[in-house]
């Protein structure tokens, strides 16, 4: 019996991914592994093995993919390179110690049409890990397939200087002028989704799957220019919003921005402007018609997410 791990299998992306995962596969079959395992009792009910282990702490990677076989990978939550590609590293050398034989990594859809290089920051630990992955499969029996997950229809404020659908504002100061190309916002319940299936897919038959060491584009069906983002927002929240444009090193010297964009005590403010030049490049604006096909159905477009996101928080707003 082939048994499947999610790691961190507690956070957005994971939690989506395993709901959908047990439509198709028995708890019985899964190892699930988190910083807090509490969070995932439900499971541990239905059958499903729970295990804690937290990407900030090497020491509990140990073991801790022991029996193992198919691992989806979920990358650690942030835009530092160095330090974000070591803990994936460490947490795939574990996998491979452990007899994981294939791996399922999230990455992220910049870059283009699967390109290996990308202007975006952050998409810098992404690139890395995924080449990390190939030379392991080029040199070992392990295999992957990683999953450029598109951003996330949820994930706009990073990109529109943190515009709140509670409290918006009229004007949205970042260092790009709204204009084509844009970005083919993905609803992240659909990324999970797909991503749950593609997983099932190989468990149902390895030898079949198309897609064993490949890098994979999960994109929405077509892309908004920032603009078209912006204009969204006010129609959902009910008022006119308009961008300004601001250079790099403006929007880095915003106090807000430089809170939002610390990790471990280091600004990386100036590095995240990088994410608009690469959307003005067109890395965020390529249409995969993956995504679809996994799905079976047109995916939720970018306007219809937003005026539910804005109805959630209304609602949560008036209790």
């Amino acid at each position: 019996m082939t048994k499947i791990g999610i790691f961190p299998a507690a956070g957005g992306l994971g939690t989506s991914i395993l709901n959908h995962l047990v439509q198709h596969i028995p708890a019985e079959q899964l190892i699930l592994i988190a910083r807090k395992p509490n969070s995932l009792c439900e499971f541990s009910r239905q059958g499903a093995t729970v295990r804690q282990a937290d990407y900030e702490d090497p020491s509990t990677l140990s073991h801790v993919f022991d029996g193992v076989d198919v691992l989806m990978l979920i990358s650690y939550a942030s835009f530092e390179i160095q330090y974000r590609v070591e803990a994936h590293q460490k947490a795939i050398e574990s996998a491979r110690r452990s007899g994981v034989q294939h791996i399922f990594y999230s990455s992220l859809a910049f870059g283009g049409d699967l390109a290996d290089t990308s202007v975006a920051h952050v998409m810098g630990a992404h690139l890395q890990t995924e080449k990390y992955l190939a030379d392991l499969a080029a040199n070992s029996k392990i295999t992957y397939t990683a999953v450029r997950e598109g951003l996330y229809s949820e994930s706009f404020p990073i990109y529109t200087a943190w515009f709140d659908l509670v409290h918006p504002v009229e004007e949205i100061t970042i260092p790009h002028a709204g204009a084509p190309p844009g970005v083919t916002w993905v609803k992240r319940d659909e990324l999970g989704e797909a991503t749950a299936n593609l997983m099932a897919s190989y468990v149902r038959d390895s030898r079949t799957f198309p897609y064993v060491n490949q890098v994979l584009l999960l994109s929405g069906p077509r892309a908004y220019s920032l603009r078209e983002t912006v204009d969204i927002l006010g129609r959902a929240v009910g008022q006119s919003v308009r961008i300004r444009e601001i250079s790099p090193d403006e929007y880095a010297a915003l106090p807000t921005h430089g809170t939002k964009h610390t990790y471990h005590g280091v600004n990386l403010a100036r590095e995240w402007a990088t994410a608009w030049d690469a959307i003005q490049r067109g890395e965020t604006a390529v249409v995969s018609p993956l995504l679809q096909q996994l799905l079976g159905r047109e995916p939720e477009d970018y306007e219809t997410t937003i005026r539910g996101l804005a109805r959630e928080v209304r609602t949560e707003e008036a209790s």
